[in-house]
């Protein structure tokens, strides 16, 4: 069996209202949380914002137990050195009723984005008023959990139909989606007429034999030199002279 984990068209965020006059609250800021967070669904899932809004009214009537307005301290500090101030839950809570349930809440939940962004749905008013009537917020008591209906069905997607154009509209439309009409083939021009002396040039052109190139004239060869003759033959010539 596969795991399920929540998809954001699963995720429904709703509007509740919870009295706190009387309350304690630790225990008004642990459901609170509690909703803000989405643990009643099952849906739920830590890396998820699978939570509800929530509007708390009668801000100011909310109290404490025991010695805790005398003895617990809600701390600040503006950052400097030396810069912390302490102020009694009791003043406190008679002062700024909104902060000290706002701070109770927070610090129940995640210190990340997704507790950043479930702070957001928490709405305090001092009151019994609120100015979320728009919303139709469903009251709630404290401890009692919302009854689970299931996945929200899917909303099917409507497609819209075109609107209609004006007649210039369709006009234009037709215009354009009518085939385009063929280019007109360009004219040739005309060639200029050749008159009946070049055909007959270029007969007698043609009849007239081609005269032969002359050839290059050949290098004179160097003469060959005499062999020289032996000596014995000169020597016979010469006795041959004086005998005769």
């Amino acid at each position: 069996m596969k795991t399920y984990s929540p998809k954001p068209p699963h995720i429904e965020h709703r509007w509740y209202v919870v009295d706190a006059s009387g309350q304690v609250l630790g225990r008004l800021a642990s459901e609170v949380a509690t909703l803000l967070r989405g643990k009643h669904k099952p849906i739920y899932a830590p890396h998820m914002d699978t939570g509800d809004h929530v509007i708390v009214v009668n801000a100011d009537q909310i109290e404490i137990t025991g010695n805790k307005g005398e003895d617990k301290y809600a701390y600040r500090h503006s950052g400097y050195p030396g810069g912390i101030k302490g102020v009694k839950y009791k003043d406190f809570m008679t002062d700024r009723p909104i902060a000290a349930f706002e701070k109770a809440v927070r610090g129940m939940l995640p210190k990340n984005t997704i507790g950043r962004q479930m702070i957001k749905k928490l709405h305090v008013v001092p009151g019994p008023e609120h100015p979320h009537a728009a919303q139709s917020p469903v009251a709630i008591a404290v401890g009692e959990r919302p009854a689970w209906d299931g996945l929200p069905t899917p909303t099917p997607k409507v497609r819209r139909a075109p609107k209609a154009t004006a007649p210039e509209a369709k006009a234009e439309v037709a215009e354009k989606a009518a085939p385009t009409p063929a280019a007109k083939p360009k004219a040739a021009k005309p060639k200029a007429a050749k008159t009946k002396a070049e055909p007959a040039k270029k007969a007698e052109q043609a009849d007239e034999p081609k005269a032969a190139k002359p050839k290059a004239a050949a290098k004179p060869t160097a003469a060959a030199k005499p062999k020289a003759e032996p000596a014995e033959d000169t020597e016979t010539a010469a006795a041959a002279e004086t005998e005769e």
